[in-house]
């Protein structure tokens, strides 16, 4: 960590997460001459929603989230947002492809490894659905590789756990995709920032909480820094800034007077997983199996029982069971909340509030839940479970988008990337897929904020990710090339 700070930096990156590594990763791969200061509260990189535990580390790519495909009022299933999704995934894949390439990135087994993605549903209703989006799904190249079956003996082949002493006459089906990941995004971070610290013109500087945001007469900002060792305050002039503060990320927004973010405001979840580390169950349960959501719970809300390799160990994870909080970060204030209500966002909070009744009383529900309840929760997931072999770990804090659209306050699921008119600021806003599609993010921030350089980074952006200017979706042979080539990379 430097000690001293670059007065006039090109670029200032605020928060030490996945999201401003991906970014910094790739604009120094576009130019390495930008100089590049990063400040980050916390006394190390990936503290917060970037740290293994505090997210699923699937890898979104849509194959399992059913929370992405939706049913149309015919009964049909819209998958254009998975598709979103699983393309934005393939930017990532691209962007880590190149960086081992490149010898960013030494060992990717470190931060990815192939790990299948299923759909498990139960009841009949439940069972039609999934029988839908799966045939909407496959006949599609960048779904085409999906299974479906309603046969308990092959689920249980795929899934031994989640079978065993369930009862035969319930009506169950699932979706597999073998070709999925499990992602250790703070792996990924600390491989990253530890890369940028060795380059010329980049400065990390931890323990130091940006405090105001103030633009100048000649266009750039000046960012003041209090240092957390010594409580000095210094200024440092941006030509560009990036907050990539996860749940600080709207207050930073509101402190710089930025008028683009006017109307918007926060809606903090918390959450809690309950994990196993017994070797013989981590052995016989070797995916990631995403269930629907309960009526009225968040999308980030979706049961899961997943697979997990952290700090090079395998770990089974169950829920999240989600809460309500005050608090924007993981180690922020009970004040976050509070504070952050001001007249230009107070009604679209409120009409937020009346518009959510049901997510309101579910999380009421999740504050108050019990650990036995939580411990039936898994047993839906996994009949034989046993309450000895479950702990309970913290995940991180979610802030979800509240804007108005259409004049009324809304709440949105998702990420989101505001920019100023005279793209000098961009920030991250909102939860998942997040991660997973932080390139997808870091490309936006390029593309919308150096429009002027597009012309000259045209070859090395296209060399970077192949598929740059080429819409998947729509580009079967392109697609299938990429994917073959980032899994052989990638060692997936």
């Amino acid at each position: 960590m430097s000690k001293t700070c670059q007065e006039r930096p090109d670029i200032v990156l605020i928060g030490a997460g996945v999201m401003s590594a991906s970014f910094a990763a790739l604009i120094r791969s576009l130019d390495p001459s930008l100089t590049i200061s990063v400040f980050e509260t916390l006394d190390a990189c990936a503290k917060e929603s970037s740290e293994a535990w505090n997210n699923a580390g699937t890898g979104h790519a849509a194959y399992c989230e059913l929370n992405y495909t939706t049913k149309r009022k015919d009964g049909s299933i819209d998958i254009a947002k998975a598709l979103d999704v699983n393309t934005e995934f393939d930017l990532s894949r691209q962007l880590w492809s190149h960086l081992v390439e490149t010898g960013w990135i030494e060992k990717p087994d470190a931060f990815i490894r192939n790990c299948p993605h299923m759909s498990f549903v139960r009841g009949e209703e439940n069972v039609a659905f999934l029988r839908a989006r799966y045939d909407a799904m496959v006949s599609h190249h960048c779904f085409d590789s999906m299974s479906y079956t309603e046969d308990p003996a092959l689920i249980a082949e795929w899934a031994p756990l989640m079978m065993a002493r369930r009862n035969p006459s319930e009506k169950v089906a699932a979706t597999r995709v073998t070709e999925g990941t499990d992602v250790d995004f703070g792996s990924l971070t600390r491989v990253l920032f530890s890369r940028l610290s060795q380059e010329n013109g980049v400065e990390l500087h931890y323990r130091h909480k940006v405090t105001a945001l103030d633009r100048q007469r000649d266009g750039r900002w000046q960012v003041s820094v209090r240092d957390g060792e010594t409580g000095g305050v210094k200024t440092v002039s941006a030509g560009f800034v990036f907050v990539g503060a996860g749940g600080a990320a709207l207050d930073l927004l509101k402190r710089a007077h930025v008028p683009e973010a006017h109307g918007y405001a926060g809606f903090p979840v918390s959450g809690l997983f309950l994990h196993a580390d017994t070797l013989d169950l981590c052995q016989r349960h070797t995916a990631k199996v995403y269930g629907k959501a309960a009526v009225g719970s968040p999308p980030m809300s979706v049961p899961h029982l997943d697979t997990r390799v952290i700090g090079g160990r395998p770990y089974l994870l169950f829920g999240p069971y989600a809460g309500f909080t005050t608090k924007f970060l993981k180690s922020g204030s009970w004040m976050d909340l509070p504070r952050s209500i001001t007249k230009d966002n107070a009604k679209a909070m409120l009409d937020v509030a009346m518009d959510n009744h049901d997510l309101v009383r579910y999380l009421i529900g999740q504050v108050l839940q019990r650990p036995s309840s939580r411990f039936a929760a898994l047993k839906d997931f996994y009949p034989s479970a046993r309450e000895q072999d479950w702990k309970v770990a913290v995940a991180g804090q979610r802030v979800q988008i509240i804007k108005r659209e259409k004049g009324r306050g809304t709440l949105k699921f998702g990420t989101e990337v505001l920019a100023t008119e005279d793209h000098s600021l961009a920030a991250v806003l909102g939860a998942s897929p997040g991660a997973s599609i932080a390139a997808s993010v870091a490309l936006q921030v390029v593309q919308k904020n150096f429009a002027h350089r597009l012309p000259e980074w045209q070859e090395r952006l296209q060399t970077i990710i192949p598929s740059f200017g080429v819409d998947l979706r729509e580009d079967e042979a392109l697609c299938r090339s990429i994917r073959a080539h980032t899994a052989s990379v990638l060692g997936i």
